[in-house]
């Protein structure tokens, strides 16, 4: 597939390619782990599977998170990327009761200069997780 500017003047074009890592599980539904248009990753919510093993981990709030960071890190290597080139996350939380445990993990994987963030509320998530967290990221050239 081909995504061609939408400007008068562009005349480029710029191939979609998917992204996908055996670190991070599968995909649970019709979707990719990400998608990379030029230098611009996008990278589909991620939850706190366990690769290895396919189960929840479930522990804490805190181990959710962690795996769900750990997951997303994955993702992010197979693209050739990390957690410093994240633009925008996007956090959704089962209970905002949540936010400051969430955030603390957070805080160590986005140490210097963090991205965008929006943290929302849902009524509900996949698989009934408490947290799930989906990104952008741009390499710089």
């Amino acid at each position: 597939m081909l995504l061609i500017g939408c400007g008068p003047n562009d005349n480029f074009q710029l191939s979609k390619q998917i992204i996908e890592s055996p670190d991070a599980p599968a995909a649970i539904g019709p979707y990719s782990q990400a998608v990379k248009v030029g230098n611009t990753l996008y990278c589909s919510g991620q939850i706190a599977i366990d690769p290895k093993s396919g189960e929840l981990v479930t522990e804490s709030i805190e181990a959710e998170t962690r795996q769900v960071l750990e997951n997303l890190g994955a993702v992010l290597k197979a693209a050739g990327m990390d957690f410093s080139d994240v633009v925008r996350a996007t956090v959704f939380m089962s209970d905002m009761e949540n936010y400051q445990r969430i955030n603390a993990i957070y805080g160590e994987y986005f140490t210097e200069n963090p991205p965008a963030r929006a943290a929302v509320q849902v009524a509900n998530l996949p698989r009934y997780v408490n947290v799930e967290i989906s990104c952008i990221a741009v390499k710089a050239n």
